[in-house]
């Protein structure tokens, strides 16, 4: 039984998610259909990134991952799909797949898209829906699309990094308003190289030392850590550190801000003594 996972941008209000479910089961019934999120930011492609990135590694080998995100930045041509690292992802042609990967995927194809249709979010559900079903038929990834394909890459969301410091941006804040920012446990040890830190953020507040739960401060009391994907988290125990700091990612910017600065993002910066 294929697994097939959901992520979106779409919201919980109407139909649309479970009209995309309903479209993949009449392909084949026996879809074994997982939700990650329906809920990420419009336009906020490192947080969408991350949430995939991060969900997409715990999953069996083989499972297909369709990311409905920004489907319609730009009139489509082709929708994609890659397979990397025993992964299958189905996603837009705009960028996103190379932030979800850091890199280029191992192999990839365009799926075209008829220029009569009506290019609407079921259309590209049934387009994704067929690609995997002739895939689990035995057709091979060169016999359903077009192998090689030009593609749109973006870079992914990287910390800026000196000798001393590492300035960071906030790429997610969580149900509980932890803030996550865009370095990991790897990195930061890399560039701390033994030395002691500060963790520097809106209002001057320092944080000198990485905790291993949110139990180890008193209640009411800030902390960073790393959280179970690797990536420094800031946070207060029982309490909501964005919203008491004043941390914002991307999406809780304005339209008009949107539309000024499209690389806006709060930053948080590590200093090395």
């Amino acid at each position: 039984m294929a697994i097939l996972t959901l992520t979106s941008d779409i919201g919980q209000q109407d139909y649309l998610v479970g009209a995309v479910k309903g479209q993949l089961l009449q392909i084949n019934p026996a879809f074994n259909i997982v939700d990650v999120s329906h809920a990420l930011s419009p336009f906020n492609y490192p947080q969408a990134a991350y949430v995939c990135r991060n969900a997409i590694k715990n999953f069996p080998p083989q499972t297909f991952h369709i990311i409905l995100v920004n489907l319609f930045e730009q009139k489509p041509d082709q929708l994609l799909l890659a397979y990397h690292q025993g992964q299958y992802l189905l996603c837009a042609d705009n960028g996103l797949l190379t932030m979800i990967l850091e890199g280029k995927p191992e192999m990839i194809i365009g799926l075209p898209l008829d220029k009569l249709a009506i290019k609407n979010t079921l259309y590209c559900i049934q387009v994704m829906g067929k690609a995997i079903q002739d895939l689990l038929e035995g057709r091979g990834l060169g016999d359903i699309g077009l192998p090689d394909t030009t593609f749109v890459e973006k870079n992914h969301l990287r910390a800026m990094l000196g000798d001393k410091w590492i300035e960071s941006q906030i790429i997610f804040i969580d149900n509980f308003e932890n803030v996550v920012v865009n370095i990991t446990r790897s990195e930061f040890e890399e560039q701390r190289k033994g030395r002691s830190f500060r963790i520097v953020f809106k209002r001057d507040e320092v944080i000198d030392k990485i905790s291993e739960t949110y139990a180890d401060v008193p209640e009411g009391e800030k902390l960073a850590l790393f959280n179970s994907a690797g990536y420094l988290e800031i946070a207060i125990n029982k309490g909501n550190a964005a919203g008491l700091f004043g941390l914002q990612g991307f999406a809780e910017q304005s339209q008009n801000q949107y539309l000024q600065s499209r690389l806006f993002y709060q930053t948080v910066r590590v200093y090395f003594e």
